[in-house]
């Protein structure tokens, strides 16, 4: 036992955490005479470090997970969803969400498609939620930040609301509610030859390219925001807003992610810097989920498939589902930590 809980702290640390690349770092910056315990000299540390560690783990994991996308086009998917009927459709929605793009403005496409496809739109609100929420990638970063524990019960709570949502939409017959352009236009179906071991590593390289350019801006803005959490704002001007002594602090941290635009590779370093502050872990994940799932950009791109009255549902059920999420982590913090 002792030996399988210090084998997961070394996959915790070294490998997800990538102590080792902390450390070299620290090392070369004390050498040039940069004091990494101060203010500047420990921002500098933070932002070089969490950039490395934030890019790597990235493009491995978009490399892993586009070789497996590479199996799963829309028209192939729209096929697997087409299997399913009732609740069986929606958790196979859910969990297709967890191997496509990692934020909602590109799932919004797909999930047009689905609707094209005459899809139930219960199945397809389960993906567009369970996409951006709770995608594998989320998993591994996650993972590296707080330890597997919270990740997994991340995930397995974010699966339960694109279940849970796409099912009450369903009882309420909004189909309606989808903009008649979307209905009424055809798609054409693609049936592109089978890829050969090769091409699918070309194509994953491609997306590790195409994907790390998209993000890197994000990740940056948010690295930089989280070296100033974390060296220059005091521990108990955060613990004041986002502790134990703001009991409204998981609704304030959704609604101030929502505004934002980023994936989870851009909140990452932002939620680590605030738990490290004193932040509730329940109001750090709630930001992390406002700002992947209720981006305003997202909204206003979703607008256009969905007529005001679906959309007021789908964000209400979404921010439902971050507030609980957050009030739950709340509680069961000491047990996770």
């Amino acid at each position: 036992m002792e030996a399988l809980k210090a084998c997961m702290e070394f996959i915790q640390n070294e490998i997800l955490g990538m102590a080792w690349l902390s450390r070299l770092i620290e090392a070369g910056l004390n050498r040039i005479g940069l004091d990494t315990t101060g203010r500047i000299g420990g921002s500098v540390h933070f932002f070089i470090y969490d950039m490395i560690k934030i890019m790597l783990l990235l493009g491995v994991l978009i490399l892993l997970i586009s070789y497996i996308q590479s199996y799963f086009p829309p028209e192939r998917a729209k096929k697997i969803l087409g299997g399913f009927h009732g609740i069986g459709a929606n958790c196979i929605a859910a969990l297709l969400g967890t191997v496509t793009p990692f934020c909602s403005c590109s799932s919004i496409p797909l999930f047009m498609g689905f609707i094209r496809a005459g899809l139930p739109l219960g199945v397809t609100c389960s993906f567009l939620i369970s996409s951006p929420m709770v995608d594998l990638g989320s998993l591994v970063l996650l993972m590296s930040i707080f330890g597997w524990r919270v990740a997994v019960v991340y995930v397995v709570l974010g699966l339960v609301i694109a279940v849970a949502g796409g099912v009450f939409i369903e009882k309420l017959h909004l189909d309606h509610e989808i903009e008649n352009f979307i209905i009424s236009s055809s798609e054409s179906e693609s049936h592109p030859a089978s890829l050969r071991f090769k091409e699918r590593i070309r194509y994953a390289w491609s997306e590790v390219c195409q994907t790390a350019w998209y993000v890197f801006p994000y990740v940056a803005v948010g690295v930089v925001i989280g070296a100033v959490i974390h060296n220059w704002i005091p521990e108990e001007f955060i613990v004041n807003l986002l502790g134990e002594e703001n009991p409204f602090g998981v609704i304030l941290a959704a609604v101030v992610g929502i505004p934002m635009y980023a994936d989870i590779f851009g909140t990452i370093p932002i939620a680590g810097a605030l738990l490290e502050k004193g932040a509730l872990l329940g109001v750090v994940l709630s930001f992390m989920m406002g700002v992947t799932t209720l981006s305003l950009p997202s909204m206003i791109l979703l607008r256009k498939a969905m007529k005001p009255k679906l959309l007021v549902i789908f964000v209400a059920i979404c921010t439902a589902g971050i507030i609980f999420t957050g009030y739950f982590f709340n509680g069961v913090q000491s047990m996770l930590l």
